[in-house]
This record gives structure tokens, sequence and C-alpha cells, in this order.
């Protein structure tokens, strides 16, 4: 891809907010009417400008601790200075975040009974331990269910169970994906039970040596080789002050073909077993021996996340909180041809919507009553880790932060009649949400896909898990009319399949209205809750609540 100045973006920015010229060539409300200015100065060129810029070569990928990290903080920092944001993080722009990246040795094997199971054919396995070797020998293995301990759903696998140095083997999803009729958690929409993430946290609160997922296709919505290519090679995580030794020793899943041998060895069928854990919570011994030992290679590295305040003018210390992942997967020097790995939609979009935002709040008159924040985060493609570290170890006290707002991969589909609500039903921030979208005669509605678990995805679930209400919405999925029908047909034709490959790459044809529109939303949606007194809530059906 063609390189281009990075100087070029201060000087577009500068010309549209002198000439308060809109993407369609409008003028925009006078300043005088301080919502509507800043509201319509969200433009698709700046938006444009700013995610050609972040995905262009001179980036290289964006990947963490890499040039290309260095490039992407030196543009993200002088955005916000030249906007005349405070530095978030005390006198720095900068957070920094401690990784640990694990490479486990491919010549491992499982042993469960009988069977001797290979590396990413019959199993997967790594560790989060800070060890160059764990192993587990001889460790009892026992089927608990769906390995999930959710009081409000009156559910626990693990009751009266003890599981201390056993290994557990654990279904995948949680126990409405299969059952949506039975009124157990919310039916097809997975909750967070459902994730491999809960699974292992969950074994691990329970003491266990060694927690196995069984790989399913529709109910992990995806196949055995995303597993075994997603969870082989280099694996992050934080560094912890314990070495992460409160983690189960191993982490891994098995297909579902070594599943089945599994449970026939113990003389079960694994379709029976599977039917009582849809039932109610479950476990039953599988009468065999696991053992595994991972050989691990470790490296220690800083990357930062880049946090911007805007303070607030009547309760500065109330906080609104935006966020956007600005890394993506760098460059394969390896690969012939083209190697980098841009990440235009994934995430320059999301990173240039909250540029814009910021850049709207600096046009009002006067600052919203609360402190408005902008946290662009390290390592969301690593596991949400950059994240995940602030949600840890937060700038703001988390009691302080009133909302969280999360932009990834924004709509280059063009504009749309609704807006999709991941997650949809958990907080009243969909409130705040459905207002703004009247303003653009939409209507809110469900993401299409919710089996997909794709609310615990992205950087706004670490500030869920911490119980402050987050808010991850964009795009929709009807087309504003037939031309831009026609237009998202022949676009996802060239955009299919570039999820988290080299071909993610900037598109001059890309229309950026349906960006702006979801981007002026947001920016709204914030600001009613800076202007605010109000605390939103989470809703009584969600699995968060403010701690």
């Amino acid at each position: 891809m063609r390189k281009i100045q990075l100087a070029a973006i201060p000087l577009i920015s500068a010309t549209l907010f002198a000439c308060g010229v809109n993407s369609d060539n409008t003028s925009t409300p006078s300043a005088g009417n301080d919502f509507s200015f800043a509201y319509q100065s969200i433009s698709d060129a700046t938006l444009k400008a700013h995610t050609k810029t972040l995905a262009s070569d001179e980036f290289e990928g964006r990947s963490p601790t890499s040039h290309g990290e260095k490039v992407t903080l030196d543009y993200l920092v002088d955005q916000f200075k030249q906007m005349g944001y405070q530095p978030g993080n005390g006198d720095s722009y900068l957070q920094a975040v401690n990784l640990l990246e694990m490479t486990a040795s491919t010549d491992m094997t499982m042993t469960i009974g009988d069977n001797q199971f290979s590396y990413k054919e019959g199993m997967i396995a790594s560790t989060k331990r800070e060890q160059a070797q764990v192993s587990v020998t001889d460790s009892d293995v026992v089927f608990v269910g769906f390995g999930v301990n959710a009081p409000e759903y009156g559910w626990n696998d693990y009751q009266g169970l003890d599981v201390k140095g056993k290994t557990v083997v654990i279904l995948v999803n949680d126990p409405g994906f299969e059952n949506p009729d039975s009124g157990k958690f919310q039916g097809k929409t997975m909750t967070y039970y459902g994730r491999w993430t809960y699974k292992y946290e969950e074994a691990s609160r329970q003491g266990a040596a060694a927690a196995i997922i069984v790989h399913e296709k529709a109910p992990a919505s995806y196949g055995w080789s995303v597993v075994a290519n997603s969870w082989s090679g280099p694996q992050y995580s934080l560094v912890s002050d314990n070495g992460n030794a409160d983690r189960v020793a191993v982490e891994g899943w098995l297909s579902n073909a070594a599943a089945k041998q599994v449970f026939a060895d113990a003389g079960l069928d694994f379709a029976k077993e599977k039917a009582k854990a849809l039932q109610g919570p479950y476990h039953t011994s599988l009468k065999q021996k696991a053992s595994v030992t991972i050989n691990s290679t470790m490296k220690k590295s800083v990357s930062y996340n880049v946090m911007a305040t805007l303070p607030g003018s009547e309760t500065p210390e109330e906080h609104v909180i935006y966020t956007a992942h600005w890394d993506h997967l760098g460059k394969d020097d390896s690969k012939e041809g083209d190697n980098i790995y841009n990440g235009a939609h994934d995430n320059a979009t999301g990173t240039a919507s909250a540029l814009a935002i910021a850049k709207a709040y600096k046009t009002l008159g006067t600052a919203p009553k609360r402190s408005v924040d902008f946290l662009i985060v390290t390592a969301e493609e690593q596991g949400l880790l950059g994240s995940q570290y602030y949600a840890q170890h937060p700038i703001i006290a988390l009691d302080k932060t009133v909302a969280n707002i999360n932009m990834d991969a924004m709509n280059v589909l063009g504009r749309t009649k609704d807006i999709a609500v991941v997650g949809m039903g958990k907080s009243e921030l969909e409130t705040y949400l459905a207002k703004a979208a009247t303003r653009q005669n939409r209507t809110l509605t469900q993401e299409s896909r919710p089996e997909a678990g794709s609310y615990y995805r992205s950087d706004h679930f670490s500030f869920a898990k911490q119980g402050v209400p987050a808010l991850y919405a964009k795009g929709g999925n009807t087309p504003i009319d037939e031309q831009t029908a026609q237009y998202k047909k022949r676009t996802k034709v060239l955009i299919t399949g570039c999820y988290h490959q080299v071909c993610d790459q900037f598109r001059e044809n890309w229309d950026f209205s349906g960006v702006r529109e979801d981007t002026q939303l947001l920016f709204e949606v914030g600001y009613d809750i800076a202007q605010s007194a109000d605390w939103p809530k989470w809703n009584a059906s969600s699995e968060f609540q403010r701690k």
C-alpha cells in the first residue's frame, strides 16, 4: 500500500472545521448551537482521513511493542495534544502495560486413559503460568457439564464437588444455546458463562489442575481449525504479581472426536451425557487419568494504552470513558508480497471515530458537566489485554466511572435504518442510545448473531466485568435505500474473508456515511450521560452489576 504523509491530517481537520463543511458539502450550524455544531463537526472526511493514515503501511500493522506501535502512539498523542486534551495519566498520555508472551512447544501430547492425543489434531493446550514447564500427571478426569457457577440462574455444576488437582472436561457455550425454549439462561443469546475465558476462570477458582473444553462447531461458532490456529503459537497474557499461580496449570481443548472417545472409554455416551448437562447442574467422573507436560518459552515486554481527558465543568470527578483499540497484527516478514496486516476496518475505523468524537467535544463552548476520557488501548487482539490491564489498574476509580462506550470495527457498508446493539438488553445505556437514534430516524435492533457472544470479545467487556455499564453498538442490518444496498452487496464481496488478513486494507471507495452516523450517535450518548447527574444501571437480567 502507498504511504502517506502524517502531516496531512491536521491540515485536513483544520480546514474542515474552519469552513464548517460537512461530508455532503453542506454548511454546519453556527457555533451558537454548541451541541448541534459539535455533532455536525463529525464528518466523513475526518473519519476517512484518520482511518487512511492509521491503516497505512507506515504504521506497519500497529503490532504491540513494534516500531508500528511507536508510530501509532506518536500519532495519537499528537492528535490529543493538538485538540487541547489533558494527559489522562498524571502528566503522561501513556499507561504502561506489561505483557507476557508464552509459546508452547508443539511436540506435546495429552494422555487420557488409554488414548494419546496429538497437538492440534485431537487436542490443544497451553498455560498462563509463568513457568518454563508445567505438568499434570495422573489427574482424575471429571465431566462438569457446562462448568458454570451462576447463582442468579440457580445453576452450579460444581455443587458438592471437589476438583482440586483434577482435570475438568467442560462443554462449550451455556445451557441456553441448544435448549432455547427451556427458559434457562438467555436462550440462544450467549451469556458470559458460555465464553471459554469464563470456564477457565471458574475452573481456576475451583482449584482444578487442568480445564479442557470440548469443541463443537455450532455452540462455539467456529471450527476446530480456529481453535488449532488461535491457541497455538505465541499466547499473550498480563504479567502478574504471583506469576498467574492462581490459574489452572493447563488450559486446553479436545476435538469433538477425541472427547467422544474419552466418554466411550468411560462407558458413557457423549450425546446422552450432554443431554443430562442441558437439563440442570451436572457432573460425573470419567473414570480415567490425564497427563500432559507443557514446555514453553517466555518473553516479557511493555506496550502502552493512550489516555486523554477533558475535565468536566461541574463534576469533574465523575467520568465517561470512550474506548477503542489501536493495535492490530503487525507484519509477517516471512510472507512474500504484501506482508502487512494493516487493520483498516479492525480497528483503524474505531480509533478514527474516537478521535472524531474527541474533536467534537472540543468544539463545545463549555465542557460537559462530567469529565470525558478517551482510552485507546493496546493488545486487544491478544485477548483484550490493554483494557483488562486498565480495568485492573484503573487511572479513574471505577466507582467514579459512570459508563464506558466502545468503538470497534465501525460500519463501512453505508447508512442503515437501524443500529445494532451488541449484547442487547444489558443496561440502561440503551435508553440513551435509543434517544440518540431518533435524531437519525433509526431504531435499535439486536446484533445478527447473539449466540456468538460478541459482547464478550471487545474492550468494553473489561469494564463490564468490573461492574461498569458498557455499551457496544454499531451499524445495522437494513440499508437506508436501494443504492446503499447495492453498495453494501459489492463491498461485502471485497471485504468478506479479510478479518485478520492482509486484505483488511483502506479502500478509497469506502462509504463513510455509516461510520459518521454511528459515531455521531455515540457522541450524543456520551454527551447526554456527561451532562446528566444519573448513573445508568445494569438491567436485572444482566450477569453484570455494580461492585
